[in-house]
């Protein structure tokens, strides 16, 4: 990267603050741009969704794996429930998607409290492993909450089998309305076709392991047994470690890291599988150096970048994000390293300029926490529309669920040190209400700026790309307006 007429910033840079300059390209289409990440976790996408408890779950992970992107399961879940969720998203398939599924004699209301876990809003019945109709909330209008499935659900289905070509399903859905249809194998049922999942697949490439499954990560803090929890999570499956706390560079982060090195050290010798290690978050040069130092493949980048985070308010500590990114990815590649850059982003440009000051992927939090896929329950406010409850890593829910296992005093204690929002609505773009509406969106924007820069690769962006420094007024005028002058 390079910036613009050879300026010099005088002062930190946030996202807002710069702008990407056109170069001359020979990138002729934005399907030409290979978005693979050069971080070896193994990811077609730049993407990874952050180990916050409102955001990072087994359907997410599932989600966003079949698109290309990783999600890093959060460090305050109990570990038989982490490698349960391993398991499953393991288990899921790389193409069909996985339905929601309830018997026939099961409640409206039950269908109800389930349909809003997956973006598609259809559930399959099934009676005996077979699919025997569908039902969707629109066949819910006006109809008794403990009226069964059964009298509700439409039996007049199309089916299709695992080995039917896409090409045609599509056309066939097309012809009968159907915007979803349920895959069988001996009858049985074993996933979901989408017309917008058929028309993915033909354009994302699965974030698969060596054995061909979904790709799925898992966090893990720096207290209690750091390398009895690392090894747990590396034995469940686990395709990236993080090591994960709010203050990275400290010598409690590096006593951590050694540990999770060591049980991966372990693990790669009984296994043959070599796991990456992120660790963070810091935002200087000599924090990345540190960690790389330290044995982490991966740095994460950013201190109060974040929509649930408070941190620069309460304690003035932090550093924005675009300069942050920068120096850190600079620090690390000189020790073979790369950086995630972690927060701070509200639109496709934002992802698209992280990369652009050095990244090899951009984490995501909160943007995620309002869709289906985010593990919170759907709600409603009082003019109806859709949301989520999100909440900050250090607020007094997190810390209450992080120190649930502590005595009550010390539990009351810690509640005093919450930094972080405790409860926010993120509200469901009606138009992208889904994590796979919302990767579109941003893929979309961020293969068109690689074509702006006459790039084909993450590496070649890096070093094509020029970057101009920017007023708030120059922002503001790249802004839609969405109503007349």
């Amino acid at each position: 990267m390079e910036f613009l007429n050879g300026q010099t910033p005088a002062h930190d840079l946030t996202y807002n603050d710069v702008f990407m300059v056109p170069s001359r390209s020979d990138v002729g289409s934005r399907l030409a741009v290979d978005l693979t990440t050069p971080d070896r976790v193994g990811t077609s996408v730049p993407l990874v969704v952050a180990n916050m408890t409102a955001v990072a779950g087994r359907r997410m992970a599932e989600t966003v794996a079949r698109r290309g992107a990783i999600a890093i399961l959060p460090q305050d879940i109990p570990l038989p429930a982490i490698a349960s969720s391993i398991r499953r998203v393991k288990a899921a398939d790389p193409v069909l998607e996985t339905p929601i599924t309830i018997s026939p004699g099961a409640p409206v209301a039950e269908f109800l409290s389930l349909v809003g876990k997956r973006a598609h809003g259809v559930a399959v019945v099934v009676e005996e492993g077979r699919p025997i109709g569908v039902i969707a909330e629109r066949d819910c209008q006006e109809v008794d909450r403990y009226a069964t499935v059964g009298e509700v659900m439409t039996d007049d289905m199309l089916t299709v089998t695992r080995d039917a070509d896409h090409r045609e399903v599509f056309d066939r859905m097309t012809a009968h309305h159907l915007a979803t249809v349920p895959v069988v194998e001996d009858d049985r049922l074993v996933g979901m076709l989408t017309r917008r999942g058929i028309l993915r697949s033909t354009i994302y490439t699965p974030a698969l392991d060596g054995a061909g499954r979904l790709m799925v990560g898992t966090a893990v803090g720096i207290n209690g047994d750091v390398r009895g929890k690392a090894t747990a999570l590396l034995e469940a499956g686990a395709d990236v470690l993080v090591v994960d706390t709010a203050h990275g560079h400290q010598d409690k982060m590096l006593e951590a890291l050694a540990l999770a090195v060591r049980a991966r050290a372990d693990f790669e010798s009984a296994s043959g599988r070599r796991v990456p290690i992120a660790a963070g978050n810091v935002v200087s040069a000599d924090g990345a150096r540190d960690l790389v130092f330290g044995g982490a493949d991966i740095v994460k980048v950013g201190v109060g970048p974040g929509a649930m985070c408070t941190t620069r308010m309460m304690t003035g500590v932090g550093r924005p994000q675009f300069s942050a990114v920068m120096e850190c990815a600079a620090a690390a590649k000189d020790l073979g390293g790369v950086v995630w850059a972690d927060g701070g982003v509200k639109y496709p440009r934002d992802v698209a300029l992280g990369l652009a000051a050095g990244a090899a992927s951009v984490m995501i939090g909160s943007w995620f926490a309002g869709t289906h896929e985010s593990p919170g329950d759907l709600q409603r406010d009082n003019d109806g529309r859709l949301y989520k409850e999100s909440f900050g890593m250090a607020s007094s829910r997190a810390v209450r669920n992080r120190t649930r296992s502590a005595s009550a005093f010390d539990r009351a204690r810690s509640a005093l040190f919450e930094e972080g929002i405790s409860s926010s609505r993120m509200y469901l773009d009606p138009e992208r209400p889904g994590v796979e509406d919302l990767i579109d969106h941003i893929v979309s924007g961020v293969r068109s700026s690689f074509t702006y820069a006459g790039a084909a690769t993450i590496g070649e962006f890096h070093s094509r790309v020029v970057v101009g420094l920017q007023s708030s007024a120059g922002y503001d005028e790249g802004r839609p307006r969405h109503t007349s002058w």
